[in-house]
């Protein structure tokens, strides 16, 4: 059943934008009396009938509603130093979405090879992403911060923090540090990794250090690495 993204849906019926219309309307070619599916973006998930297929203004009628479909007792939150090439980060977006993740947070650091970024297509990308997957939760993305001043926003962070980072070996898997059911969130830098000043203010506020396997991993690979193993971990 076709799926549409309505995050202010709030009565019995509902008119899907000019956008969802028109891709409704004239792309799938439905008609009144077709049954299509609705999400809000914050665990709500409704089944509807389509009462005027007006190409830019098509009306729908809910006949069931759901809601807190899918939610999770935990949250992923994965801050990630943004790609030099924009599709690499889209990319993590779209699979970390898929996967399930709940927030994530574009930050700048030394080694950044970028510090500008359009959330609005990124937010775009996860929309897709939930539609794609069936999610009824739209995960949270937040605008390019400098990181000094992210991980100052995380001293009243409720779960794990933790870094991953290739200066030292060894480092302890990120599967034996977390603890299943926790709150997370997680550092990935940028290509060039953090720098070692960068690292030890981590560290100095609560952060713990941990390893990604054996593989030198890229940015958005080592990223959505670490959203496989802890959604795997809370399987």
């Amino acid at each position: 059943m076709h799926l549409f993204y309505t995050p202010d849906i709030n009565s019995h019926t509902y008119t899907l934008n000019e956008e969802e219309s028109k891709h409704c309307v004239r792309v799938l070619r439905l008609n009144e009396g077709d049954k299509i599916q609705l999400i809000d973006g914050n665990g709500g998930f409704y089944d509807g009938e389509i009462i005027d297929n007006n190409p830019k203004r098509c009306s729908v009628k809910i006949i069931d509603t759901k809601k807190e479909v899918g939610k999770r007792n935990w949250h992923l939150h994965i801050a990630i130093a943004p790609t030099k090439n924009m599709d690499r980060l889209e990319w993590f977006v779209e699979k970390a979405t898929e996967m399930g993740i709940d927030e994530i947070s574009l930050i700048d650091c030394k080694n950044s090879e970028r510090s500008i970024v359009k959330t609005e297509r990124i937010q775009k990308v996860a929309i897709s992403a939930i539609k794609q997957s069936l999610k009824a939760y739209l995960p949270k993305i937040n605008d390019v911060v400098d990181l000094k001043k992210f991980i100052a926003t995380t001293k009243d962070f409720k779960g794990e923090k933790f870094i991953a980072h290739c200066q030292s070996a060894g480092l302890s898997h990120i599967k034996s540090q977390y603890i299943p059911k926790q709150n997370a969130l997680i550092l990935i830098g940028p290509e060039g990794d953090f720098t070692i000043e960068e690292v030890k203010l981590a560290l100095d506020n609560g952060f713990k250090e941990v390893g990604l396997g054996e593989s030198r991993l890229r940015t958005e690979t080592a990223a959505l690495y670490a959203c496989a193993a802890l959604n795997v971990a809370n399987e």
